[in-house]
């Protein structure tokens, strides 16, 4: 356990500091750029993002999976991940101007093909970084990454500045991309096969195919509202959408990213130890929900201070759809890690039937809501993701045994702690109001006293996560000078 312990913390470090850089930056970005040009940006990276979930084709899972991982299928994974994702590269550099036509906008086309350089490079870090997570060695993950994100935090600002428009966010994901490389092939052991093989590659594509068709329709999933939004409403409604959004994008950024990166190597640690993963899922969403229901309910109290302090006052349009979207959050923390238990189990035809459906409610959602506008393309969302956590719960229960009134059970504590946490800035809200005359201290203050609140919450309530957090105390503690 903590080996576990050490990776999630390890793993939060690094996407705390992308998470700092990334409010940074787009506290100056917005400032910089217009919604338009942000907008034209959104479109291309939902093509980009979704290639590149082709291109990873599920070869970090294979290796993570892999109960005897040998130099050959290595070399194997690494010669089909970049023979998927050169074929990524030509399909976003070829496919950009039918993009740019569709949608209207010329300057997505030359986003894309700044874009396809990136997949020329990333297989060559990919595989070792997935070496990485399988060993449980989260330190060089996190250098690499953060080395990354602070390459790209200083391109696009710097380039935004000097007037790049749209162009500046483009090539900052390239500059990171060519950085994290960079640093990851010098971390690797010497030996680390160098070099791609096609011997043993056919074992790589049959697992892979079926992650990699789940994580391709998820990522599809994930660009709906981009791409529903951007063809019914126009690139202005995108950028509202997505800065709405981005404050829920945060808590992803800070916890569901580390969460995701350990979870499936900790469920398949518990399936081998305990021979169940249910109680161990049941822990995991008891911990997330811990943090991330408290959080989202403070986001959703807090939208309009937080639009302002991190976007500016061009951006108020998209306060409602951030509240709305905050609930939506809140009920896919219960499921959000069902793919990852269903793999972990070796289903990976049924983690990618799960998706399937999954996306197939997103896009019904949606469809619904946008002739209703942005709150409505929000309330569709919201919708989905009653629906999902339904599908899920099935799925989940039918094959790896996890019973409905275990999860609420083990979610109960978070919900009680949500309560006792949100209160006081729900109550400081309801007063006073929040307005431009004190959204700052409303949001500053209302984040320090949620803080606050939420630690004497879970050592009132007894919260599971208390066991967790006790050695970062001790820790701490040790740290202190002796009198």
């Amino acid at each position: 356990m903590n080996s576990v312990r050490r990776s999630v913390w390890l793993t939060f470090a690094d996407s705390y500091v992308g998470l700092v850089l990334q409010v940074a930056s787009t506290m100056i970005i917005a400032r910089i750029l217009t919604p338009q040009e942000i907008g034209v940006f959104a479109i291309a990276a939902v093509f980009s993002t979704l290639a590149s979930m082709f291109r990873d084709f599920g070869v970090a899972e294979y290796l993570i999976q892999e109960r005897e991982l040998t130099s050959d299928k290595i070399a194997a994974a690494l010669a089909l991940n970049i023979a998927v994702s050169w074929a990524m590269a030509a399909a976003m550099f070829f496919g950009a101007p039918v993009v740019a036509h569709f949608y209207g906008y010329p300057g997505v086309q030359q986003v894309m093909h700044v874009q396809a350089i990136g997949f020329l490079l990333v297989p060559f870090g990919a595989v070792t970084m997935a070496w990485f997570r399988r060993e449980l060695d989260f330190r060089p993950v996190m250098i690499c990454n953060v080395a990354g994100n602070v390459t790209a935090f200083g391109t696009s600002v710097a380039m935004a500045l000097a007037g790049w428009g749209t162009m500046a966010l483009a090539w900052s994901t390239v500059a990171a991309i060519a950085v994290t490389v960079a640093l990851s092939v010098g971390f690797r052991p010497q030996s680390f096969p160098r070099w791609p093989s096609l011997r043993g590659m056919s074992a790589v594509f049959h697992f892979s195919k079926f992650v990699s068709l789940m994580y391709i329709v998820s990522q599809v999933a994930k660009g709906l509202p981009e791409m529903i939004i951007g063809r019914a409403l126009g690139a202005v409604e995108v950028a509202m959408f997505s800065r709405g959004n981005g404050l829920v994008e945060m808590f992803n950024r800070l916890v569901m990213r580390s969460v995701f990166t350990v979870c499936m190597p900790y469920l398949a640690k518990a399936d081998r130890e305990e021979g169940a993963i249910a109680p161990a899922y049941v822990r995991s969403v008891s911990y997330l929900t811990a943090v991330g229901w408290p959080f989202v309910t403070f986001v959703g109290i807090a939208a309009y201070s937080a639009i302002q302090i991190v976007y500016g006052p061009q951006w108020d349009a998209a306060v409602p759809i951030a509240q709305v979207l905050c609930v939506a959050c809140a009920v896919e923390m219960v499921h959000c890690l069902s793919r990852e238990a269903l793999l972990t189990r070796g289903l990976a035809k049924e983690a990618n039937n799960l998706q399937a459906v999954l996306a197939a409610l997103l896009a019904a959602g949606l469809l619904v809501g946008v002739p209703f506008g942005l709150l409505g393309a929000a309330w569709g969302a919201t919708a989905y993701s009653v629906g999902g956590m339904l599908v899920s719960q099935w799925f989940l229960s039918r094959h790896v045994g996890l019973k409905a009134a275990d999860l609420i059970r083990g979610c109960l504590p978070s919900l009680a702690l949500t309560v006792l946490t949100a209160s006081p800035v729900a109550l400081w809200a309801a007063v006073q109001g929040v307005g431009r005359h004190n959204y700052v201290v409303f949001g500053v203050g209302g984040g320090l006293l949620t803080v606050a609140a939420w630690l004497v919450g879970i050592h009132l309530l007894r919260h599971p996560l208390v066991a967790e957090l006790e050695p970062i105390k001790r820790r701490l503690l040790s740290l202190k000078p002796s009198t």
